[in-house]
């Protein structure tokens, strides 16, 4: 939340002021928007940013200000939902075993909402045969689409090389009926 300048803090000796209610006082003296803001027991705050002459303030009680900020900001953080994107490295010599508990973590990662990218590094001599990863991949996505409870899965990218890496991109569906 962005901190405003208020009564004391401001070192400007003219500003515009704005009344709570929206009046315009005009540009006056720090001095005189002082004592109108301790009349009404109101603070002064800074409104526009730095290098404006005069600078725009206006007359409002400031920790009221602040909590309906932090309660619009909270609120909108809790609206927001927040995808990340989880990484599962297979290998071209991976068994079975190791597929079938790396498919069950991605389930894990699809039911908590994020995207997975699954991937492949060929080294050396795999280079050779690219198919052996494309295969493990697919391999690896049946097994996925195969543990699902509830998540339908989505393949976003299909198996494609990009250099030595042969990736893939996992997303989750629809909840199923």
């Amino acid at each position: 939340m962005k901190e405003l300048t208020i009564n004391e803090q401001i070192r400007d000796r003219e500003v515009r002021l704005i009344g709570e209610d929206g009046m315009q006082y005009g540009v006056i003296s720090m001095r005189e928007a002082r004592e109108i803001a301790e009349q009404k027991g109101l603070d002064i705050c800074k409104m526009t940013p730095p290098g404006v002459t005069p600078p725009t303030c206006k007359l409002m009680d400031y920790g009221k200000y602040r909590y309906d900020q932090q309660k619009r900001e909270k609120e909108a953080k809790k609206n927001q939902s927040v995808t990340e994107l989880k990484e599962i490295r297979l290998s071209a010599t991976i068994d079975i075993g190791d597929t079938t508990r790396l498919a069950q973590q991605t389930v894990k990662f699809l039911k908590s909402g994020n995207k997975v990218k699954a991937s492949v590094r060929l080294k050396g001599r795999q280079q050779a045969h690219p198919e052996i990863a494309v295969k493990i991949i697919e391999d690896y996505i049946a097994l996925v689409e195969q543990n699902t409870e509830g998540v339908t899965v989505t393949v976003e990218k299909k198996p494609a090389q990009e250099g030595r890496i042969i990736a893939t991109t996992l997303a989750p569906g629809s909840n199923k009926k």
